[in-house]
């Protein structure tokens, strides 16, 4: 316990944390309010442009998923080998990343351009749908070649210590965004109104402004850029080192991501007005599940810079004292939902059933939000900061992919059980969880250096 109250009064702790979690979570704000702003603008002219549009994103939600695989060990061990001070290490990691991640978003352009309704029926099977959310995607398909590139860069300024300049980066692009999609969708200065389309165009024409700060940024004093001369250096124990965080990390990605789509499926399949709340309800969770993801981002930073400097003990206490904050951070995030059901409901354009939905899936999050807060926390953060990848892994197997996701399947379409009971099962995998991570806690296996002497 003497630990514990000395981490609590310490000043550098809090000074880190605040100094990393706001402009993350920032970050994190800004990047769902770019789907906030698509939702509420589409919203107010139809309800089917709003729920084509959200079943498309999910797409880019994927493709964020799979770039998890890279950013994820490179922060990890960015940040353990930033607090090492080996800034070589760094540089390496910086391009095995770069690599990785082109070929990730050349994929996605490709499948977007050229196969977009093949896409769009896995999430919905009504025409409507189907075809403005090919329209959209084929424009947006350009914004993807960008948009895992400006992630890795993103991630690097944050493990250097420049999180508040990556924030800048995001808050001029969705400012940039926000703008665009009013002229393009309404077609205000003149401009056509191209309703989705133009919320793709925005899309696109953002992520050009945000690539060109991030590259413009990146090549300032203090900051880390590519070298060409680096391009195809490669530095073989480190890329076993990444390999093998990366896989589980991927693994968990893809389950998670893949599941939260099939969530996203499953209720689209149930109809329009169900696929319009649950629209809705997603940007509402995404919104508000800011603040733990910047938590849960700092965290891992934090840690993994002790374990990199050798401080285990450190370490240790930073991981317990993060523990608590995510249930403060759980609470509050409930409260939040609670508070914003009313104004949500009120400036929703739906039909009386869509909207009779959307009450009860507010209803329902606003209790997972405990569970998701906790866990990203704990796991993207803590475990994750020290190297245990694999757990997340296998909770997921578990709790998602073999309780929540046939529970909602069986209830669709065997049972054909109420839209708010199928909501209800999406949402009992994170509460699930908890236990089970306050276990794998407690064992320590994240309590690990992970770097290497340079030969």
């Amino acid at each position: 316990m003497r630990g514990m109250k000395k981490v609590e009064k310490d000043p550098v702790f809090r000074h880190k944390l605040i100094q990393l979690s706001l402009p993350i979570s920032l970050q994190s704000l800004l990047s769902a309010s770019v789907a906030a702003a698509d939702a509420f603008m589409l919203g107010r002219l139809n309800q089917d442009s709003m729920a084509a549009v959200s079943l498309a994103s999910q797409i880019q939600f994927i493709l964020a998923m799979v770039m998890t695989a890279v950013t994820g060990p490179a922060s990890i061990l960015g940040a353990q080998y930033w607090g090492k001070g080996d800034k070589e290490s760094l540089d390496d990691i910086f391009h095995i990343s770069l690599r990785l991640i082109i070929m990730i978003d050349l994929l996605f352009f490709l499948a977007c351009l050229c196969f977009p309704q093949y896409l769009m029926a896995f999430f919905t099977n009504d025409a409507t749908l189907n075809r403005i959310g090919c329209g959209y995607l084929r424009i947006a398909s350009f914004s993807y070649l960008l948009y895992g590139f400006c992630q890795v860069y993103e991630a690097m300024f944050r493990i250097s210590d420049h999180a508040a300049a990556g924030a800048w980066i995001s808050f001029t692009a969705v400012m940039s965004n926000i703008v665009l999609n009013s002229i393009f969708i309404f077609g205000l200065l003149g401009a056509p109104a191209l309703e989705a389309r133009g919320a793709a165009f925005a899309t696109t024409l953002s992520s050009i402004i945000q690539t060109a700060l991030c590259l413009g940024l990146s090549f300032k004093s203090g900051f880390i850029h590519p070298y060409l001369k680096n391009a195809l250096h490669r530095n073989r124990p480190l890329e076993g080192d990444y390999r093998r965080i990366s896989l589980p990390i991927l693994g968990a990605s893809l389950l998670w991501g893949g599941g939260f789509t099939s969530y996203t499926a499953i209720i689209g399949h149930m109809g329009t007005d169900a696929a319009a709340a649950n629209s809705a309800a997603a940007v509402v969770r995404d919104l508000v599940c800011c603040l733990c993801n910047g938590i849960g981002n700092a965290a891992s930073i934090m840690i993994g810079n002790e374990l990199g400097a050798g401080n285990i003990d450190q370490a240790r206490r930073y991981g317990y004292r993060l523990r608590n904050i995510s249930w403060v951070i759980g609470f509050i995030s409930t409260g939040l939902v609670l508070l914003s059901t009313p104004l949500i409901l009120n400036f929703m354009k739906l039909t009386p059933k869509a909207h009779s939905y959307l009450f009860g899936m507010m209803l329902i999050m606003s209790f997972y939000m405990i569970g998701r807060c906790v866990n990203t926390v704990s796991i993207n953060g803590i475990l994750d900061g020290g190297g245990d990848t694999k757990f997340d892994l296998y909770s997921l197997v578990v709790m998602m992919w073999c309780f929540a996701i046939p529970l909602a399947l069986l209830g669709a379409f065997v049972f054909h059980w109420p839209v708010l009971f199928v909501y209800f099962c999406t949402c009992l995998d994170e509460v699930g969880k908890i236990p089970w991570v306050m276990i794998r806690l407690k064992k320590e296996k994240w309590v690990r250096n992970l770097t290497r002497e340079r030969e």
